[in-house]
């Protein structure tokens, strides 16, 4: 009887022992839960002050640049303006100011490369590719490449692209199939994106303006930069989705965008596609009114404007950085046998064509230049 008794009360203790344990080791996975609870939003709202930490830096490079554009204005204007006894000395400051300023554009002309010699005249024919996708996205080559392959973007708002061999494999029916999916790691916004010497450039999808480098053969970003002054409103009136447009042309990467500080008129950066920086900014003189797409061609901006409802698109602006072309002197050039709308028009500097998004069109546009005067 005393030892069955003795078994019963031992077992009873192992019993209330092991509950004991079950007890500890809940409580311990409950801790660790929780602990990783807190270390994800720990780790959320860094990340959340750093992008805001990013966006106050990004908006005081921009203001900073502002009141440089803005100093330099007064400086001139002042010179001009005082009275007669100040003559000499104002002269000798504009003297200064405009030998600066050729000093200025020799140093642009060096970094662009002053040879790129030619201005468009005119847009010969189009082809319509193909008709896939949404109304909006964009679709282009590698101008910095020498393989054939073809990129479709489809959509204002995406993380997936799509590759192809080259525009034949593109055409066939089929062409999903055949594609190479590249899924990148943050989706792009509106339709301004362009791929260069094997990367993408794309405005990221709920950022103010930030602009990702991402590698498309190893598939990792490699570099991300901010746009001072950009994102607060669309790049074209007409194309509300996109507020940082990308380019290529002969020079290498710009970004055009617009500033409610400008009245909406249109400034253009140029980027350094290796470092991600900013090498130069400009104001130009064309508005986003109005205005549907645009591109870069031999340091030549062009604007492309339509009605809301879609007419004929037309090139009514333009806006050569270096002053070598009279941009007021270039007629409006039409854009031939459609009438439409598109999303995104980008210039291949390698095939001096134009490849457009359309309506869900894709459009390639052979162009007209002639010799810059």
């Amino acid at each position: 009887m005393q030892d069955a008794a003795l078994m019963n009360y031992i077992d009873r203790r192992f019993l209330s022992l092991e509950k004991r344990l079950e007890k500890c080791n809940q409580d311990i996975l409950d801790y660790v839960e929780e602990f990783r609870d807190f270390s994800k939003m720990v780790l959320s709202r860094l990340a959340g002050l750093n992008y805001y930490k990013a966006e106050v830096k990004s908006e005081v490079a921009n203001l900073l640049t502002r009141i440089e554009r803005a100093q330099r204005d007064i400086d001139y204007f002042g010179s001009v303006t005082d009275s007669n006894t100040c003559i000499e000395v104002h002269e000798d400051l504009v003297k200064q100011q405009l030998f600066e300023q050729a000093e200025e554009k020799k140093k642009l002309k060096l970094m662009l490369n002053a040879s790129c010699d030619h201005v468009l005249a005119g847009i010969k024919s189009l082809k319509i590719v193909k008709k896939t996708g949404d109304t909006h996205g964009s679709w282009m080559k590698d101008p910095g490449k020498k393989h054939a392959k073809i990129y479709l973007l489809n959509g204002s708002v995406n993380n997936i692209i799509l590759e192809f061999a080259n525009i034949m494999t593109f055409m066939e029916s089929s062409h999903t199939l055949k594609a190479r999916r590249v899924t990148l790691p943050f989706p792009w916004e509106g339709t301004g994106h362009v791929i260069y010497q094997g990367f993408l450039f794309y405005h990221r999808y709920g950022s103010l303006n930030e602009i990702i480098k991402f590698n498309i053969q190893k598939r990792n970003t490699t570099d991300l930069m901010l746009l001072p002054g950009a994102g607060r409103i669309p790049a074209y009136q007409l194309s509300p989705s996109t507020k940082i447009d990308l380019a290529i042309d002969e020079q290498g990467l710009w970004a055009i965008h617009a500033e409610p500080e400008t009245g909406g008129n249109i400034v253009i950066t140029k980027i350094n596609h290796i470092t991600m920086a900013i090498e130069h900014t400009w104001d130009t003189s064309c508005n986003s009114k109005d205005a549907e797409a645009a591109f870069m061609a031999c340091n030549t901006l062009y604007v492309v404007y339509n009605i809301p409802s879609g007419g004929t698109s037309r090139i009514q602006c333009a806006y050569d950085v270096l002053d070598a072309v009279n941009t007021y002197e270039i007629p409006v050039l039409h854009f031939p046998k459609r009438q439409g709308s598109h999303s995104t028009i980008h210039y291949n500097p390698k095939e001096k064509q134009l490849f457009a998004w359309g309506d869900g069109s894709q459009i390639i546009y052979k162009l007209h230049t002639k010799q810059k005067v």
